[in-house]
């Protein structure tokens, strides 16, 4: 009987990129979002145009911030649970290897496999790397899903940078009779723009993505600027 060949076949995925991708869409997207919002709700309470693009501004600097200290608090704290599982697991290892084997075993009967076939292949996986298989296959852990604080925080406060730029540029050079108009139209194709790049790169349907971010920026701006027409006719 031949052996197999372990040689690698070209196959190409995309989960390897799901922790920078998220953080640098979700911010993108706030970015533009929350920046287009904001000068919409502002120009449409009767604002000058040099209030809006300092407002604007103001709104990019803040939101970046909190962007980054937001995703570091948040993904810290994953990380934080993610080391606490494993050195639980390692005492676990420890402790009661073979109620250990006697688990991951149970995990691949639940998969497919014989018990025999399940038992042979949890003491092998255990010789090789006990702790890795505990990590991977009981508690989900991978270094493709591993929790990178400062990873998080950089992608999502540059990529909110980014996002909230593109409105303000066309803040800065839109006349103020028209500043509603741009700053909408320019804001949609952006959002549209961003799901489409986000949905290709990370391998999913490009026209999902598209419309997905589109439309959520779109309702999230028109309530903004009614809110913002309602108060500055109250005024």
């Amino acid at each position: 009987m031949k052996g197999i060949d372990l040689r690698s076949h070209a196959e190409h995925h995309h989960s390897d990129r799901i922790g920078w991708l998220r953080a640098a869409v979700l911010g993108a997207n706030d970015g533009i979002v929350s920046t287009a919002s904001l000068v919409l709700g502002v120009a449409a309470a009767g604002a000058e145009h040099r209030t809006i693009l300092l407002t604007s501004v103001s709104g990019l600097i803040a939101g970046a911030m909190s962007m980054a200290a937001g995703e570091f608090v948040s993904v810290h704290a994953q990380a934080d649970t993610e080391k606490a599982d494993l050195a639980r697991e390692r005492t676990e290892l420890t402790r009661d290897p073979v109620g250990e084997r006697r688990e991951l075993a149970s995990i691949y009967v639940g998969r497919g496999l014989d018990a025999p076939l399940a038992d042979q292949v949890a003491g092998k996986l255990m010789a090789h790397d006990a702790l890795g298989a505990h990590a991977r296959d009981e508690l989900g852990l991978s270094d493709t899903t591993e929790a990178r604080p400062m990873q998080a925080a950089w992608a999502s406060a540059a990529s909110f940078s980014v996002g909230a730029v593109l409105p303000i540029a066309v803040v800065a050079t839109a006349t103020p009779a028209h500043l509603i108009l741009w700053v909408s139209v320019s804001s949609l194709v952006f959002l549209a723009g961003l799901g489409a790049l986000s949905a290709q790169v990370g391998g999913a349907r490009m026209w999902d993505g598209t419309w997905r971010v589109a439309f959520w920026g779109a309702v999230a701006m028109a309530v903004t600027a009614g809110a913002g027409a309602l108060f500055g006719a109250v005024a």
